[in-house]
């Protein structure tokens, strides 16, 4: 490089210095506005998903109240459906009706 060339970068490379700073400061502050949204959404997510977790809680203890309480005889009714599919699977048993359409 000759002297010319040199005192021709110089003055480039200075004036590229702060152009420089100021963009890294703002991919900076892109990266935290984008670190802001993404932990808001997932606290939205979060309390979305803490919402069905307990309405699934809720459905699980009304079943678990269903199948404990001693008047619930589960076995009992399943046998008894099972004794139903068995007369039907026969010919035997009560007509349902289904053939006949209901004019509503």
């Amino acid at each position: 490089m000759d002297a010319g060339t040199l005192g021709v970068m110089i003055p480039i490379i200075a004036l590229m210095i702060p152009i420089v700073a100021l963009w890294t400061r703002h991919q900076q502050k892109m990266a935290e506005m984008q670190v802001g949204a993404t932990a808001e959404q997932t606290a939205e997510k979060a309390a979305q998903y803490v919402g069905q977790i307990q309405r699934l809680e809720d459905r699980v203890q009304v079943l678990e109240r269903i199948v404990t309480d001693r008047g619930y005889d589960i076995a009992t009714q399943i046998e008894a459906l099972r004794d139903t599919r068995r007369v039907d699977e026969q010919g035997a048993g009560v007509p349902l009706g289904l053939d006949k359409k209901e004019r509503v």
